[in-house]
């Protein structure tokens, strides 16, 4: 049964968990220099991971794993084999194919961790879902982050402390839920396998409307975070800015948007989850638009602070969605409908992420974000189509 420690105890292994996430990421330096790698890594690197997630979603939802057996269970074994492989990482004989197969498995299992802990929390927290999702997209955004705070303080240290330490949270994360959260009371088991569930559930216009805007969501997140780095890396070349620290300012920009998170769950609980997701959709669109601006503008303090409110408005708005799609599927099916969710949306970053990529050997990378509005003004337009 639900204490008041369930919720502090899923945030906590949920932060612990995914910062398995960017832990390559914080480390690329090192790796292009160990293994003599191209740029274009880093873009190959995050989408595998991303990749991997998708097939492991996929998988959980065709299968229906996480409606047909514990979540509590279901976690604990994806943890404890995400930490494994992404360990895997710090292997003397790697590749540059071995690294990408240790970071497509660390991705695939994280598919049982990210919408698992969702479910999990769903089936504790029927009422006031919003705020605690809130709580718990925030603790998945400070675990993405932790890395690169991590490479900071190892600075010193080999890169490996940085992998092995992510892998030593999530295994603790792991025995965190399977020892002290069982499964909710809310939890509705499906005893019955179906090929067509997914298609049932998007016959729903309620939950097609909440999907459709996370994933327009989705093609501005991730490549906004994966990208952070590069657009200080950028920022300091422009301007000549070498006071700027790269690696405790990208985990800071990511970071604060586990703040952001926790206060749209109390600002939703006042004005409505819908109306608080297109807010913070139109103020992340926005700041897609003015990003050529203030990377012009030779004032360190202006455009990190631009930086900060970025990182804010572009995660805020994610576990509302969450919150929307789990309100608005079929019970049986809510941790289901949360992971194929999450598989369309991360599949959308991918594309997302490579295009920027493939673009900045073309063009100037201070106009490269201009195409990332392209997902919240379309998640704009769906939910204003959706009132009619």
């Amino acid at each position: 049964m639900k204490n008041k420690l369930t919720l502090p105890l899923i945030v906590i292994s949920q932060f612990c968990c995914t910062s398995l996430w960017f832990a390559g990421n914080a480390v690329m330096a090192d790796l292009v220099e160990s293994l003599s790698l191209s740029d274009s890594a880093l873009g190959s690197l995050t989408s595998i991971v991303q990749f991997g997630f998708i097939i492991g979603t996929l998988t959980f939802a065709v299968l229906m794993i996480t409606d047909r057996f514990s979540p509590s269970k279901v976690f604990f074994v994806s943890a404890l084999l995400g930490a494994l492989f992404n360990i895997g990482i710090i292997w003397e004989g790697n590749t540059f194919r071995s690294l990408l197969f240790f970071r497509f498995l660390t991705g695939f299992f994280l598919s049982g961790v990210y919408p698992v802990g969702m479910k999990i929390a769903a089936d504790y927290f029927e009422k006031g879902l919003g705020k605690s999702l809130s709580f718990l997209v925030g603790a998945l955004v400070l675990g993405t982050a932790f890395p690169h705070l991590l490479k900071v303080i190892t600075g010193v240290l080999p890169w490996k402390y940085v992998i092995i330490t992510t892998s030593v949270l999530a295994t603790i994360g792991a025995f965190l839920i399977v020892l002290f959260v069982p499964d909710g009371p809310f939890r509705k088991p499906s005893s019955t396998f179906s090929f067509y569930a997914i298609k049932d559930i998007f016959k729903k216009p309620a939950f097609r409307e909440s999907a459709m805007g996370y994933f327009g969501h989705m093609w501005e997140l991730y490549t906004f975070w994966a990208f952070v780095p590069i657009i200080l890396k950028y920022y300091q070349k422009l301007h000549d800015a070498s006071h700027i620290n790269i690696p405790l300012l990208s985990f800071f920009i990511i970071a604060v948007g586990s703040l952001s998170c926790v206060i749209g769950g109390f600002v939703s609980q006042r004005i409505g989850v819908k109306k608080t997701a297109y807010l913070s959709l139109t103020l992340s669109g926005l700041c897609c638009l003015l990003s050529p601006l203030f990377l012009s503008i030779d004032s360190s303090v202006v455009f990190v602070t631009f930086l900060v409110l970025w990182g804010m408005f572009v995660i805020a708005d994610s576990p509302l969605f969450s919150t929307l799609v789990a309100q608005n599927a079929p019970i049986e099916l809510k941790g289901t409908a949360l992971t194929i969710v999450n598989c369309i949306g991360f599949a959308i970053t991918i594309v997302s992420i490579q295009l920027l990529t493939f673009l900045q050997s073309i063009l100037e990378v201070r106009l490269l974000f201009l195409l990332l509005a392209l997902g919240p003004l379309y998640a704009i337009v769906r939910m204003k189509k959706s009132e009619k």
